[in-house]
């Protein structure tokens, strides 16, 4: 490329010659300058930005970094509400295996009080369950809905724990009520030989009502305690012999008279089946036996009642 130049002082025309060399080199020479008065031009405007605080100044270059820092915290809430999550559904099971083990617990005990044998039920191993495969189709369940069925079961669980634990204290009470209740014979080997109410007098023949009733027996036959309780009487009576009283709450008392021997003594526990005396002949007899009473309020009851009596 020909430059002329033409200029009133000089006579003569001057002509440059500009080759490529010198084509890219003034462009180069120009992106350069373009680039620096960018940088000059970012420079100013950001140090005007920061001393004035101009939002619309500041807003220019600061789009870009928002949208990285959004997309950033984004990511960083669903991450905390994930791991929010998990934390809490941790801590729900690990309330439902506690509560669970409480109901293994439980159901053992009722199943004992019940006369049922605990391993009969597998309560350490989990329902079998089974069935054909559904050809429906099948959605994954959401953090929300695990959730929910999560508190559902939660709230089963504790119905059926409070509906359990209330069973046991029925079966419990039960379970004492019949432990107080004179209900066993209160002699393993013996001959019933007397009942309860009016009979003739063995030594004078005459009508006499009779309190309890009797066991003939061997001499030094062991005497069991009919029901458990606190052993109010351990003494010699005139009529009765060596005797034993025992309290069974509610104003329950059962009477053991005629022994040989007193095993036990005032402020003694006794449990039903328990061995308290012996079989013997003291006091008003015409024989070894054992002469057995039960006393409710202070009236004598009809032991048969609550005895399991064979005949």
């Amino acid at each position: 490329m020909n430059i002329i130049l033409v200029s009133s002082r000089r006579p003569t025309a001057k002509t440059i010659t500009l080759g490529r060399s010198h084509f890219i080199g003034g462009l180069a020479l120009v992106l350069a300058t373009l680039v620096l008065l960018a940088i000059l031009i970012n420079y100013a405007v950001l140090r005007y930005a920061a001393q004035s605080h101009d939002a619309s100044a500041s807003s220019l270059f600061s789009d870009r970094s928002a949208r990285q820092d959004s997309a950033s915290t984004q990511a960083a809430r669903a991450q905390a509400y994930v791991r929010d999550n998990l934390d809490a559904m941790a801590t729900r099971l690990g309330e439902l295996q506690a509560q669970i083990l409480r109901l293994d617990t439980l159901g053992e005990r009722v199943a004992r009080l019940a006369g049922f044998k605990p391993q009969d039920f597998l309560f350490e191993k989990p329902p079998a369950r089974g069935g054909a495969v559904s050809q429906l189709p099948s959605d994954p369940l959401s953090f929300t809905e695990l959730a929910r069925r999560l508190d559902f079961l939660a709230r089963q669980v504790d119905e059926r724990g409070d509906s359990l634990g209330l069973l046991d204290s029925l079966l419990t009470a039960d379970n004492v009520k019949k432990q107080l209740a004179p209900s066993v014979l209160p002699i393993r080997a013996g001959t019933y030989t007397s009942d309860f109410g009016w009979r003739l007098d063995p030594f004078n023949g005459r009508r006499a009502f009779h309190d309890g009733v009797d066991f003939m027996a061997k001499l030094g036959t062991p005497i069991v305690a009919a029901a458990a309780g606190v052993v109010i009487a351990s003494e010699y009576h005139p009529q009765y012999g060596n005797m034993i009283e025992v309290d069974h709450g509610n104003a329950l008392v059962t009477r053991y008279a005629h022994c040989s021997k007193r095993l036990v003594r005032v402020g003694d526990v006794v449990m039903k089946g328990m061995t308290i005396g012996e079989v013997g002949g003291t006091g008003r007899v015409t024989g070894p036996h054992l002469h057995f009473e039960v006393i409710h309020h202070g009236v004598p009851q009809n032991p048969t009642r609550f005895l399991r009596l064979s005949g």
